[in-house]
C-alpha cells in the first residue's frame, strides 16, 4: 500500500533551555561581524564577486532586538513540531526556531541524514544573538545566522504540486524588509525532499538579497562537491582562492574555516556529505541557488570547546555543508524593485563511491537534472496558492507592513488578526499620526527605522516617547547629530530619562568622549533603579543589559568605585549569571583584588552569551596569570601569534 505525503503536528521533548526576554536596549552599535572582508584585499577578487561584496553590507541590527536572555540550565521542554511523512522520508520542522529541519529520517534504512542535535542550547551566533546548532536552516537577511533563527514563523497546510499536501512557512524579514516563503513537500515514493524558496521586494527600490542554506552534518563525513577551486576564508579576515581540500586536510585543519566552492557555471549545482560506507545526505538545486560551502570547526581545542558548547558532550561534532545566492557568504546580490528570486531545493539519501564523478552519476540516476528543473517549473504556479489551515503563526511586522503600504502578495498573507501588543503603537502612528504614551512606565518597545515610519515620527506630535523613537531612527539612518538633538529635547518632558541617557551614553562613546558618556550611564542607572516597579521579566532584561554597559563604560575611565557601586546594586540572580562573573572579575582585578578575581575563574561560570571569535575569557585570564587558560574557558578560534 503507498503511504500519501501527511503533514501532523507533533511534540518534540528535549533537554532545553529557555530563551528569556530579548534585550530592550536599541543596538545602535555597528554589528561585529567576523565574517567580512578589508577594502584592500577585494581588488584581488573577480569582479562580480568584488562588487556584490562591496553592496549594502549591513551596517545596523535595528529595528530587531538583540536576543541574550537565554541561559544554559536545561531541562526537558516541549518543542512544538511539524511533521512531514510519506513512506520513505520524515522530516521533522520547528516552526517557532526558524523553520528549522531539525530531522530527516530515511525509513528504508532507519538512518537519519542530519546532525541531529540533541539538546535545544542557544549560544551568541546569529546577528542579533541566540542560534543553536543542528538540522537544516534558513538564513536571510544578511551575511551570518538570520535574526530568525529563534523566531516563531507562520506555517499552514498548502497543496502541492502533485496533488499532496505541502508545507508552506513565511515570515516577513526585518532587517532588508523582504517578505519570503519556504515550501515543503515529499512527493509521492520520493526519498527526496523538495524545498521551494521565494523572496520577494515588494518595495520601490532595489534591495540587498542574502540567502543561505545551512546543514549540519557529523563531521566525520566526506564532503563530495563539483569543483576544483575553493575560496578559503578563516578569522583573518582574507579570501584566498585554493584548491579544493581533501578530506584529510579539512579534519586536520587547526582553527575553524569556511570553504566556499568554485563551481563552474555549466556544472549541476550540489553538494555530499558521505559516511566510511559511502552513505549519506545529498543537496542539489536549480542553477540560481548557485553558492556551496563547507564550514568546519577545526581541531583545536577552541573549536573541539564550541562543539561542546552547542551540542551535548560525548555525542559527537559536526560540519556544515551550504547553499547560497552566491558564491560566499560575504556577498549580497541585488534584487531589483517589486521583483523577486525563487529557486528549489532537494534533499535526500545517497550512497557512492567518493569521487565527483561517481557521485554525480548516481545522483543523476536517482533525481535528474532535468526532474528537479521539471519539479521547480510545477512549483512555481503553486506559490501564490493561498494557505489553507494554519498550523503556526509568527509575528505581526508583516501585518504592519502590509497594512501601511496595501501590498499584494499572494501565497503569503499577513492578516491582521497576526497583529499584537509590539505593532500597537505603530497601528496608532500610522491610523491616527500620533505615537502613543504608554498607560504605565516601562522600558520602551521596538522602534521601526524605516524612512516611512521615520517621515511619520517627523510629522507626529513631538512627545518625549516620539522623540525617543525618532532619535533611534535618525541615528540609523547615519543623522547622527539630529538623533542626539532629538534625544535631548526628550529629556526636557521625559518622565522615563534613563533610555534617553543610555542613547546619548553610546553617542558620546561613538564619537570618543568616554568620560562624558561614564557620567551618562551612571545617571542612566541611578534613574533607572528609582523608576523599576517589579523584579519581571522585562525590568530585570532592562537593569542586566544597563548595568553591564554602566559598569563597563566606568570601568573604561578607571571609575572603580562607581561601578563597584552600580555592581552592588545589581539583583543577585543577575549578579549569579556567568556573563556577570566575568564582569565582577574584571572588576576585581581594576580594584586591585587579583587574587579574588582568580578566585571567580575557580569557582567556575558560564558566559551564556559568549560570542563567536570573541575572546574576553581569555584576554582577562592573561592580565591575571601566567598559567594556561583551563580548557573550559577555552573558546579561542584565532590561530596563535607569532
Amino acid at each position: 500500500m503507498v503511504i500519501v505525503t501527511t503533514i501532523r503536528r507533533e511534540v518534540l521533548t528535549l533537554p532545553a533551555a529557555e530563551l528569556g526576554p530579548d534585550n530592550p536596549l536599541p543596538p545602535l552599535r555597528p554589528p561585529r561581524e567576523v565574517h567580512r572582508i578589508e577594502d584592500r584585499d577585494r581588488d584581488e577578487l573577480p569582479r562580480e564577486m568584488a562588487r556584490q561584496a562591496a553592496y549594502e553590507p549591513l551596517r545596523s541590527l535595528l529595528p530587531v532586538r538583540i536576543r541574550d536572555g537565554y541561559g544554559r540550565e536545561r531541562e526537558p521542554r516541549a518543542l512544538d513540531s511539524l511533521v512531514i511523512e510519506n513512506d520513505r522520508l520524515r522530516a521533522t520542522v520547528l516552526p517557532g526556531l526558524g523553520g528549522r529541519v531539525a530531522s530527516l529520517l530515511h525509513k528504508p534504512t532507519g538512518r537519519e541524514l542530519l546532525y541531529r542535535n540533541p539538546v535545544f542550547q542557544p549560544a551568541n551566533l546569529a546577528l542579533n544573538g541566540a542560534w543553536y546548532a543542528g538540522g537544516i536552516e534558513w538564513n536571510i537577511g544578511a551575511t551570518g545566522h538570520t535574526t530568525l533563527s529563534c523566531s516563531p514563523l507562520h506555517a499552514a497546510r498548502v497543496p502541492a504540486p502533485d496533488g499532496g499536501e505541502m508545507l508552506r512557512l513565511w515570515e516577513w524579514e526585518r532587517l532588508r524588509g523582504l517578505p519570503f516563503q519556504i515550501d515543503l513537500w515529499l512527493p509521492e515514493r520520493s526519498d527526496f525532499l523538495h524545498v521551494g524558496v521565494r523572496v520577494r521586494n515588494p518595495h520601490e527600490k532595489p534591495v540587498p538579497a542574502y540567502w543561505w542554506s545551512n546543514t549540519a552534518v557529523p563531521e566525520q563525513r566526506r564532503v563530495i562537491v563539483p569543483a576544483d577551486e575553493a575560496w578559503s576564508f578563516g578569522y583573518e579576515r582574507r579570501l584566498r582562492r585554493v584548491p579544493v581540500p581533501s578530506y584529510d586536510e579539512t579534519r586536520q585543519l587547526a582553527c575553524a574555516a569556511d570553504w566556499f566552492y568554485d563551481l563552474p557555471d555549466t556544472r549541476r549545482r550540489w553538494i555530499a556529505a558521505l559516511d566510511e560506507d559511502g552513505y549519506g545526505l545529498v543537496q542539489t538545486s536549480t542553477d540560481v541557488l548557485r553558492g556551496r560551502k563547507l564550514f568546519v570547526w577545526g581541531r583545536g581545542p577552541g573549536g573541539r570547546r564550541w562543539q561542546e558548547w552547542l551540542t551535548e558532550p560525548g555525542t559527537g561534532g559536526y560540519s556544515e555543508i551550504q547553499a547560497g545566492l552566491a558564491r560566499t557568504q560575504l556577498e549580497h546580490v541585488r534584487l531589483d524593485p517589486e521583483s523577486e528570486v525563487s529557486w528549489l531545493e532537494v534533499y535526500g539519501p545517497l550512497e557512492a563511491a567518493d569521487t565527483v564523478d561517481e557521485v554525480e552519476a548516481r545522483l543523476e540516476a536517482a533525481l535528474p537534472r532535468a526532474d528537479v528543473d521539471a519539479a521547480y517549473t510545477a512549483w512555481k504556479p503553486c506559490a501564490d496558492t493561498e494557505p489553507g489551515e494554519i498550523l503556526a503563526t509568527g509575528s505581526g511586522w508583516g501585518a504592519l507592513e502590509v497594512l501601511r503600504a496595501d501590498w499584494k502578495l499572494p501565497g503569503t498573507p499577513f492578516e491582521e488578526s497576526t497583529l499584537g501588543e509590539a505593532q500597537e503603537p505603530w497601528v496608532r502612528l500610522l491610523r491616527a499620526g500620533v505615537y502613543p504614551e504608554p498607560r504605565r512606565v516601562r522600558p520602551p518597545g521596538e522602534t521601526l527605522v524605516a524612512p516611512h515610519w521615520r517621515d511619520m515620527l517627523e510629522t507626529a506630535p513631538a512627545t518625549p516617547l516620539t522623540e525617543y523613537h525618532l532619535g533611534v531612527a535618525q541615528w540609523h539612518a547615519g543623522d547622527r547629530a539630529q538623533a542626539v538633538r532629538s534625544w535631548e529635547r526628550a529629556l526636557e518632558l521625559a518622565p522615563s530619562l534613563w533610555p534617553l541617557l543610555r542613547c546619548l551614553a553610546v553617542a558620546d562613546q561613538e564619537s570618543g568622549n568616554h568620560e562624558r558618556a561614564a557620567d551618562r550611564y551612571a545617571e542612566a542607572f541611578d534613574d533607572l533603579c528609582a523608576e523599576r516597579r517589579d523584579h519581571g521579566a522585562s525590568w530585570t532584561a532592562a537593569t542586566a543589559a544597563l548595568g553591564r554597559e554602566t559598569i563597563e563604560a566606568l570601568l573604561a575611565v578607571r571609575r572603580t568605585a562607581q561601578a563597584r557601586a552600580v555592581w552592588d546594586r545589581l539583583l543577585p540572580a543577575i549578579r549569579r549569571r556567568g556573563r556577570f562573573r566575568l564582569v565582577e572579575a574584571g572588576l576585581l582585578l581594576a580594584e586591585g583584588r587579583r587574587e579574588e578575581a582568580l578566585d571567580v575563574f575557580r569557582a567556575g561560570f558560564e558566559v551564556a552569551d559568549l560570542r563567536e571569535g570573541a575572546d574576553a575569557i581569555g584576554r582577562l585570564w592573561s592580565r591575571l596569570t601566567d598559567e594556561p587558560l583551563p580548557a573550559h574557558y577555552d573558546f579561542r578560534m584565532r590561530p596563535p601569534e607569532g
